[in-house]
């Protein structure tokens, strides 16, 4: 099975150029996110899962877009061999649904932890309808102090 070819994207209108690939193993019930980087090191990514079954969330955070603050969800999974494609300017986060999960994503720049940013699963506005299956998702300590929208620090212009 090809995962990425980049002359089919770039035919298919994604057309950045990926420098890193990143992979993430988790359990059921673990809310990862919403992250994303900030502008100078802002990224572009392209979400897949190898085992399991995620539900992933983008969240549009360009300052001026008409769609600021919507978000985008699919599930994917290993069976449906679905991928995400999350442009600069949106924040991404995942739910794992299955026993375990393990996510693959490209990104166009490489991690740079002074540029991370946030923003908190739950926020009210963002109106996430996230399929959780306990009382709570399993958070990171990082992940449950993130900030609403509202207060999250973002530099990304529409």
């Amino acid at each position: 099975m090809e995962t990425y070819k980049r002359s089919q994207f770039k035919a298919n209108c994604v057309p950045e150029v990926f420098v890193q690939d990143n992979y993430s193993h988790s359990e059921r019930g673990v809310l990862r996110g919403l992250h994303y980087q900030i502008h100078p090191r802002a990224q572009a990514k392209l979400v897949g899962v190898m085992q399991g079954e995620i539900y992933d969330v983008a969240v549009d955070i360009r300052l001026g877009s008409p769609t600021y603050g919507k978000c985008i969800d699919r599930v994917l999974s290993s069976q449906n061999h679905h991928m995400l494609y999350i442009p600069m300017g949106f924040a991404h986060g995942f739910y794992v649904l299955s026993s375990e999960a393990d996510v693959v994503y490209k990104v166009t720049d490489e991690y740079a932890p002074e540029f991370e940013q946030g923003i908190l699963w739950n926020d009210p506005v963002l109106g996430i309808d996230w399929p959780i299956q306990s009382q709570s998702p399993i958070l990171s300590k990082s992940d449950a102090q993130l900030p609403f929208l509202s207060k999250a620090h973002n530099n990304f212009v529409y």
